[in-house]
């Protein structure tokens, strides 16, 4: 019986020393996109990056008529080799960082219609694009 455990202990040790950190998994998409929601760290092609919190969320509502569709701004932490720095992100204004730049592509879900809640900060969902330099 001491045989047994001592035998199944270092194959279960063993199983969680060769996992890769969650934050080190590349979480891209078949779109070249990498997506994560608010404190979650994902690797976007070489900086790691975590979203900290909606700025601005002025998205035209999806039962309204408007002059101006509006805007998301986002509070991100960068991670790079060189350390980290706090980021604002405006969704489609590529930003430069390192060799290349960051973009806010994509914010989920859409903005909700006029008569349905706010959203709140867990239901977002972000999509990042890294185009580095040569």
């Amino acid at each position: 019986m001491k045989l047994l455990l001592v035998l199944a202990a270092p194959v279960a040790l063993a199983g969680c020393a060769t996992l890769p950190s969650p934050a080190l998994i590349p979480q891209q998409q078949s779109d070249g996109l990498s997506r994560a929601e608010i404190g979650e760290t994902v690797l976007v092609n070489g900086p790691r990056v975590t979203p900290l919190s909606v700025l601005e969320d002025s998205r035209c509502p999806m039962n309204a008529r408007c002059v101006w569709a509006g805007r998301v701004r986002l509070k991100v932490r960068i991670d790079l080799g060189s350390g980290s720095q706090d980021r604002e992100l405006t969704q489609g204004e590529p930003v430069q960082v390192a060799d290349g730049t960051l973009e806010l592509v994509e914010v989920q879900p859409d903005a909700p219609a006029t008569n349905e809640a706010p959203l709140k900060p867990g239901d977002y969902r972000f999509g990042f694009r890294f185009m580095g330099g040569l």
